[in-house]
């Protein structure tokens, strides 16, 4: 069974630890030289997530925001458990269990900054009461 009832739950949450990592001055200044726009569609329930790096910007929802340069593919699962720090892009990549489109390479540039947010989602599933979602094997 899939971990999120639905499209809201995705943007509530993988959409939420892109806006923690939004406000954090120290990271955003890290981010913006990298070029990157990720667009992250997800399946199960289907959601579409844009994050512009350059600008700070999370846009929700299939045709909005800016064009992106990389787009990744996978199940809202994964990118939950991703964020639980259970899943290596890499790997996950390799096994096909995330398609990437356009120079992953930009991305795995910025990836290790990704890890600073993997304690604040699991306190944002915590404070919401979502142990389901922090049980995700």
């Amino acid at each position: 069974m899939a971990a999120f009832q639905n499209e809201a739950e995705v943007y509530e949450y993988l959409g939420g630890v892109f806006r923690l990592g939004m406000e954090d001055a120290a990271l955003v200044e890290k981010l913006k030289p990298s070029g990157v726009v990720l667009r992250i569609t997800y399946s199960d329930p289907e959601a579409v997530l844009t994050v512009d790096m350059p600008n700070s910007e999370i846009h929700d929802g299939a045709g909005n925001g800016p064009e992106p340069n990389v787009e990744l593919f996978m199940s809202a699962d994964t990118g939950n458990r991703f964020w639980l720090g259970k899943v290596v892009l890499p790997v996950a990549l390799a096994k096909g269990q995330v398609r990437a489109k356009g120079p992953v390479a930009k991305l795995l540039k910025v990836l290790p900054l990704a890890k600073s947010l993997f304690g604040p989602y699991k306190a944002m599933l915590e404070e919401k009461g979502r142990s389901d979602l922090l049980a995700a094997a």
